[in-house]
């Protein structure tokens, strides 16, 4: 009942119909694609909360580009997605557009004052998939996580507010764990599509061939080889969380719960022996609201009580 209460649309019964039938649109598509961002969104105060769901479907819009190819060539998908970077261009010079997922993310970046290049490296990042499915060493693959999930962090920061400028790096590092871990969790539906995402120059260290992964043929190497990966994911998240702390103290704890319900996939392929061929690996619903309630609890509700003895 309190999240069913916390989706009251008259939070934005100010905001002219236009916008609040955008920002609902937005709502609408953030709960039918993200059980877990509606979730972790879901006790954000009321206007941060509609405010994240703008930013969201933006980026899933531009995901579904290229994740639903329809039946469109390469060519006419870099065609739409250069079509949506000249609207957006156009969106922030004159602070509208009348596009059904730009009306409510101008509107955001607007208020917000999130810069253009974050949603234009953003298009890039989705680009890259088009194009590019081996990635030579990790310095390319960073390159690729920073621009799909980097600055998904850092534009989250602008709307979630923050007391420390250096939240903004270690919000980039947060979105890279969470890329690193979406390459590990599905590696096996990407070289299902002939994509491996993992860099090539590690592969080979550790006397690995791309045959190994289109074969499924787990070894002791192999082992090694998503280990190594694992720990660094680890070590990503590790030097991200330093930085939520710098955000503002309403809405640090969704993405403390964001932040464990991913490294929950990390343990569970851990759990696995570093077999990613065994289906994919999530966080089940009822752990997640376990995780979300315990970080409320605890930076919501713990934290003032502890300050006050202290």
């Amino acid at each position: 009942m309190l999240i069913e209460r916390k989706y009251d649309s008259s939070e934005v019964a100010d905001l002219n119909k236009d916008i609040r039938m955008a920002l609902k649109y937005a709502r609408s598509q953030t709960a039918y694609y993200s059980k877990s961002f509606f979730l972790s969104s879901a006790m954000l105060p009321g206007e941060k909360r509609w405010d994240t769901y703008a930013l969201y479907n933006f980026c899933r819009y531009a995901d579904n580009i290229v994740d639903k190819p329809r039946n469109r060539s390469k060519k006419e998908l870099v065609s739409e997605l250069n079509g949506i970077s000249q609207e957006l261009k156009l969106a922030y010079k004159r602070g509208e557009s009348e596009h059904p997922v730009l009306k409510s993310f101008i509107y955001v970046a607007t208020k917000y004052q999130i810069p253009m290049k974050y949603p234009l490296e953003l298009l890039e990042g989705v680009k890259m998939d088009i194009y590019k499915n081996r990635y030579h060493n990790f310095d390319e693959l960073y390159l690729f996580a920073y621009r799909v999930a980097g600055v998904v962090g850092i534009m989250m920061t602008y709307v979630l507010g923050y007391k420390d400028p250096s939240a903004f790096a270690h919000a980039e590092k947060l979105g890279i764990a969470m890329q690193l871990t979406n390459i590990l969790r599905d590696i096996q539906e990407d070289k299902n599509l002939g994509r491996i995402y993992l860099p090539q120059d590690e592969i080979q260290r550790f006397d690995l061939h791309e045959e190994d992964f289109f074969s499924e043929n787990i070894t002791e190497k192999f082992r090694k080889f998503m280990s190594f990966q694992v720990k660094r994911a680890q070590q990503y998240y590790h030097e991200a969380n330093h930085g939520i702390k710098m955000l503002t103290d309403s809405t640090q704890f969704a993405i403390y719960a964001a932040s464990r319900i991913y490294q929950g996939i990390l343990l569970k392929i851990e759990s696995r022996n570093f077999n990613p061929f065994l289906g994919r690996v999530f966080v089940s619903q009822g752990k997640k609201i376990l995780i979300l309630l315990g970080e409320i609890f605890r930076t919501r509700l713990l934290r003032p009580v502890f300050t006050m003895f202290t």
